[in-house]
């Protein structure tokens, strides 16, 4: 047993090197500015207070916030129906299905991003509009695939089993499918908010840089004026705002598990 637990000393350092120390960084210039000769970093708080006293970047902040929301709402809206549409198929079909959602993806999301730039370019619609155009087709199939996930592994001998006991197709539907299928959508919820939240390749190139989010944000002081300390600030408080997401995502997920 010991002989197997050394083969994860591999994925362990490789994991410290891909993550922890990347996050470590992003800590360290979040917390530090430069100094003087004889100090050359000095700790501070200064990124953070500059973040959360400018307006502007809490608008920024909730302007993301929103989008990934109704982003994430669209996705369920639209996926749900989708999969279960599949999960009712034959077998075969419902292969043949789940590859045509799945083979936009084997495309690179840059490509198809910039495919979506051309149909929208003379169209009169506004940035926001093209924005979510934008993510709700580049994320779309991560909602439908984990909800069909979840409506396909359901015995099927449920559904007339309800009936049996008196309900009609809606009840069946509210009573023994929806919740059955709720793992699905709470981990096409995670797939689709984390993203969408943090995008910023999409609403710089489907907003034409007047609509920009916290991702840009962060891209803009990194790559653009070089400010590393105050990009690594709002990182750091992007990780944060995504942890926190994620804990309720999972805590109602638990929560509904134990009812």
């Amino acid at each position: 047993m010991k002989s197997f637990k050394r083969l994860v000393y591999p994925y362990l350092i490789w994991a410290a090197i891909l993550i922890v120390l990347p996050m470590l960084i992003i800590v360290f210039y979040a917390f530090t500015t430069q100094g003087n000769e004889v100090i050359p970093v000095k700790f501070t708080l200064e990124s953070f207070v500059r973040f959360f006293s400018d307006p502007i970047f809490a608008e920024v902040l909730w302007r993301s916030l929103k989008l990934a929301f109704f982003t994430t709402l669209i996705c369920i809206l639209i996926g749900y129906p989708a999969a279960y549409f599949i999960s009712q198929l034959k077998p075969d079909s419902q292969q043949v299905m789940v590859l045509i959602v799945t083979l936009p993806q084997l495309i690179n999301m840059l490509v198809r991003t910039y495919a979506w730039r051309g149909i929208l370019l003379n169209t009169s619609f506004s940035p926001e509009l093209k924005v979510y155009v934008g993510m709700v087709y580049n994320f779309l199939p991560y909602m439908i695939l984990q909800i069909y996930t979840s409506l396909s592994k359901m015995d099927p001998s449920l559904v007339p089993a309800a009936h049996d006991l008196g309900c009609d197709d809606t009840m069946a539907f509210l009573k023994v499918t929806l919740p059955l299928s709720v793992p699905g959508i709470i981990s096409g919820i995670t797939l689709v908010f984390l993203p969408a939240v943090s995008s910023f390749f999409i609403p710089k190139l489907l907003g034409g840089g007047s609509f920009v989010l916290v991702g840009n944000l962060i891209e803009n002081y990194f790559v653009t004026t070089g400010d590393w300390n105050f990009g690594s600030a709002i990182s750091l408080i992007m990780t944060i705002v995504i942890l926190i997401s994620m804990y309720f995502t999972k805590k109602f997920d638990y929560d509904k598990e134990a009812v």
